[in-house]
């Protein structure tokens, strides 16, 4: 028996085989959920090739957190295939250009706005989604970056998980009453494409082995798979609002 028999998952942010959420994809079926993800837009293709390298290929249903009109189709999809979700994964995140590097000042609103509506606004977004299908309870887990330092090159990405770290406070004490949980995987900087796309990325790598009690490998996504995998089950029933580290204990040493 795996501890997510039985559990109907969503799962978003699949983009290739080196994605966080892929990592959790697997473990999730691995330990006997029925699994679907989510794309959008150009990256729907790479969702859907990605699928098929999963241990068994789950459905692919368009989601793009921008469009008010996929929320409810989402919820009917969901309702018609499942009649109801056990869990959720937010792994969604976007930042143009300007909003990352060395510059903070320079970001036009126009830019911050989609970084603010896209990788944090999106969990309530997706909270709105699943949360009428939990009517059994559930758990909805995020992927975060520790906001509480301010990171280099990170910049309006790194406002926009402070307000993704706050969204999950809020979310936690509405849901809760209807038995839905909210929490926080904090990850250690892991090599993704999301990674790739951050000037100075190199910057978090070369440091976080040497000064992780733990050590970090940012190679290996598994310590993120099986933590997001433990809160998606019944293993964690009185922990919400909460943001857990996973990141070999970096962020209690600081730097």
């Amino acid at each position: 028996m795996g501890i997510l028999d039985g559990k109907k998952i969503l799962i978003t942010g699949v983009l290739t085989d080196a994605s966080l959420a892929f990592g959790v994809a697997k473990l999730a079926q691995e330990e006997g959920a029925e699994i679907i993800l989510t794309g959008a837009g150009r990256g729907l293709r790479l969702t859907q090739r990605t699928a098929r390298k999963l241990p068994s290929e789950p459905p692919v249903f368009e989601f793009d957190v921008t469009n008010p009109d996929h929320v409810p189709a989402l919820n009917e999809a969901l309702a018609s295939r499942w009649g109801r979700v056990d869990g959720a994964l937010h792994a969604i995140g976007f930042a143009p250009e300007s909003c990352l590097g060395e510059d903070f000042m320079g970001a036009p609103w126009d830019d911050v706005k989609v970084a603010m509506e896209i990788s944090a606004y999106s969990l309530k977004t997706l909270a709105e989604t699943v949360a009428p299908l939990m009517t059994e309870g559930g758990s909805i887990v995020g992927l975060d970056f520790d906001a509480t330092t301010a990171w280099p090159a990170y910049n309006w990405m790194g406002v926009a998980k402070a307000a993704l770290e706050s969204c999950n406070r809020y979310l936690a004490r509405d849901l809760g009453p209807q038995g839905i949980r909210c929490n926080l995987i904090a990850a250690g900087p892991i090599k993704t494409m999301a990674a790739k796309s951050i000037p100075g990325f190199q910057a978090f790598e070369d440091v976080w082995d040497d000064r992780a009690p733990l050590g970090w490998d940012v190679e290996d996504s598994s310590a993120v798979a099986r933590s997001t995998v433990a809160l998606l089950s019944d293993w964690f029933p009185s922990t919400t609002g909460s943001m857990i580290h996973v990141d070999g204990g970096f962020h209690a040493v600081g730097v």
